[in-house]
């Protein structure tokens, strides 16, 4: 319902990508298209910015795993 609602808005649903690192990505992107967010891992924040009607795409894992309490970083920097 919120998501027919959404598309008679001219609003669609946001694609968000969580705990993708690798190749998986190139291959979710082929089968769901560009992700609107990607997460780094699945915590409250990624949670909270979640909104009815949006599809999530975990790399790993089922689909009503529960958020981890501590929040992953906003970057991952590589060591030179």
């Amino acid at each position: 319902m919120i998501a027919a609602t959404m598309l008679a808005m001219g609003c669609r649903p946001a694609l968000h990508f969580v705990g993708f690192r690798g190749d998986e990505y190139v291959r979710a992107q082929r089968v769901f298209g560009r992700p609107d967010f990607i997460h780094i891992g699945w915590d409250l924040r990624a949670q909270r910015e979640i909104a009815p009607g949006d599809v999530v795409v975990f790399a790993r894992g089922p689909a009503d795993q529960a958020p981890q309490a501590r929040s992953f970083s906003d970057i991952l920097e590589k060591e030179a």
